[in-house]
C-alpha cells in the first residue's frame, strides 16, 4: 500500500480519478495487473461530533483513523484514494479535504534587539512579567532544558511522535519561546513576558514541516488545558479548508487569543495580498515584521488582514542546547505580540462586553494602543501599527 500526500508547492489537491488495472487483450485467460493502492491523508468533516458510528464509516471505506476531534466535528484519516468519491456521497459527511502540509516560516541568521523596542522592559519595571499566564507555542517543540526557559516550561505534547516529550529537534520553537518568555535572570536574553508559563505543542518535525491535522489536535489540547494565548509561527499560502478554520474559530470562541505570523512572502514594494494561513483567519492576529528603523521588512507579507507589526529582523533569542542566536522573519515578530498579549491579561483586563471572555478585549487593547506606522490608520503593511507593550499592558 502506497501512502502519498498529493500536494503542490503551495496549493493542495486530491485527485479523485479511478485507477484501472492494465488488461492484456486476448481470450480472457490473462489476468489484469493489480494496481498499487494509493492512500491519501484527509480531514473528514461530519454533520455532528464523530463517535463510533462515524469512525465505522471511515473504517468501512478502508480508512485508518489518525485522530477523532471534539473541537470540530471531524476525523483525520488515511483513506484509499478510490474510496473518497463514495464517502463524498455519504449524507453524514459534509466535506473531505486534504490534510495539508504546513511549514515553519523561513528564517535567516543576523543580529538582536526587539523586546526593548516595544517597551516591555517598562512593564517589567512596574511589576508585570506575565506571571502564570498560559502560553502555548505551536511549533517544533521547546528545548525545555535551556537555562533561560526551564523555569517557565510547564509541559505540552508531541503530536508528531505521539508522546508527552515535545523536545525541539529543529530550533524554531525554542527561538520563538525565548522572545515570549525567556527568564529575567541577568543571563542571555529576556522575554516579553518572562514569568509566563510556556507549553510546547510540537506539530512540526525536525525539518520544520507537519500536518494541519496535528495543528487541529494542538488547538483542541489548548481548549482542554486552559491555554490563554497561542503563538503560531508557521503557515501555508494555500487555503487549508473549512475544518482548520473551524478549529481556530471554535478555540477563539472558547476564549483563546491566537497570534499568527503573516508570512515572509512579500515583495519589496509591498504590492498585493500575500498574508498566509492561519494568519488570514479573522480569529487570529496577523503579525508583520519591522526592522530597527520601524520599517517593514522587504520580505514581510502584506495585505488587508495585517493587524499588528513587531520587530522581526535580527532577533536574538534562545536556541537548543543552551545556545543563543539571531534569526529574522515574521516568525520572530509574532512572539513579541504573543508576549504582549500575556502581559495585557496579567495586567487584569476586564470583560467589558459581558461575554464571559476577555480574548476579544485583549485584541482590542493591542490594536488601540499600537504605534501607528505607515499610512494613517490600519494599512496592509503594519496593520494598526507597532505593538506597544508599555501602553497596552498599563491599564
Amino acid at each position: 500500500m502506497k501512502r502519498v500526500n498529493l500536494w503542490g508547492r503551495l496549493v493542495l489537491t486530491i485527485f479523485l480519478g479511478s485507477i484501472a488495472g492494465v488488461c492484456i487483450p486476448g481470450d480472457g485467460s490473462a489476468l489484469a495487473e493489480k494496481p498499487e493502492e494509493v492512500v491519501v491523508d484527509v480531514l473528514i468533516a461530519f454533520r455532528k461530533a464523530p463517535g463510533l458510528a462515524e469512525e465505522g464509516i471511515v473504517r468501512g471505506a478502508g480508512g485508518q483513523i489518525k485522530r477523532t476531534y471534539h473541537l470540530v466535528p471531524a476525523i483525520a484519516a488515511q483513506i484509499p484514494q478510490q474510496a473518497i468519491e463514495g464517502l463524498r456521497h455519504n449524507p453524514n459527511i459534509t466535506t473531505i479535504e486534504p490534510d495539508g502540509i504546513v511549514q515553519a516560516i523561513d528564517t535567516e541568521l543576523d543580529n538582536a534587539w526587539g523586546v526593548k523596542r516595544i517597551g516591555a522592559g517598562i512593564v517589567h519595571d512596574l511589576g508585570n512579567q506575565g506571571a502564570g499566564i498560559k502560553v502555548a507555542v505551536i511549533d517544533t517543540g521547546i528545548d525545555y532544558n535551556h537555562p533561560d526557559l526551564n523555569a517557565n516550561y510547564a509541559g505540552g505534547y508531541d503530536f508528531v511522535n505521539g508522546d508527552s516529550d515535545p523536545m525541539d529537534d529543529n530550533m524554531h520553537g525554542t527561538h520563538v519561546s525565548g522572545t515570549i518568555a525567556a527568564e529575567d535572570d541577568g543571563v542571555g536574553v529576556v522575554g516579553v513576558a518572562p514569568k509566563a508559563r510556556l507549553y510546547a505543542l510540537k506539530v512540526l518535525n525536525a525539518v520544520g514541516s507537519g500536518y494541519y491535522s496535528d495543528v487541529i489536535a494542538a488547538l483542541q489540547w489548548c481548549v482542554d488545558n486552559g491555554i490563554q494565548v497561542t503563538n503560531n509561527s508557521y503557515g501555508s499560502s494555500g487555503d487549508p479548508g473549512v475544518t482548520l478554520k473551524a478549529a481556530f474559530d471554535n478555540s477563539a470562541a472558547a476564549g483563546i487569543v491566537h497570534v499568527a505570523a503573516a508570512g515572509n512572502s512579500g515583495n519589496r514594494p509591498g504590492k498585493g495580498d500575500s498574508i498566509i494561513y492561519p494568519a488570514r483567519y479573522d480569529s487570529a492576529i496577523a503579525v508583520t515584521a519591522t526592522d530597527a528603523n520601524n520599517k517593514r521588512a522587504s520580505w514581510s507579507s502584506t495585505g488587508p488582514k495585517a493587524e499588528l507589526a513587531a520587530p522581526g529582523v535580527s532577533i536574538y533569542s534562545t536556541l537548543p542546547n543552551g545556545g543563543y542566536g539571531t534569526l529574522s522573519g515574521t516568525s520572530m515578530a509574532t512572539p513579541h505580540v504573543t508576549g504582549t498579549a500575556a502581559l495585557v491579561i496579567s495586567a487584569g483586563i476586564t470583560d467589558t462586553n459581558g461575554n464571559g471572555k476577555i480574548n476579544d478585549e485583549v485584541r482590542k487593547r493591542l490594536d488601540q494602543t499600537a504605534d501607528d506606522l505607515g499610512s494613517p490608520g490600519r494599512d496592509s503593511f503594519y496593520g494598526y501599527g507597532l505593538v506597544d507593550a508599555d501602553e497596552a499592558a498599563v491599564l
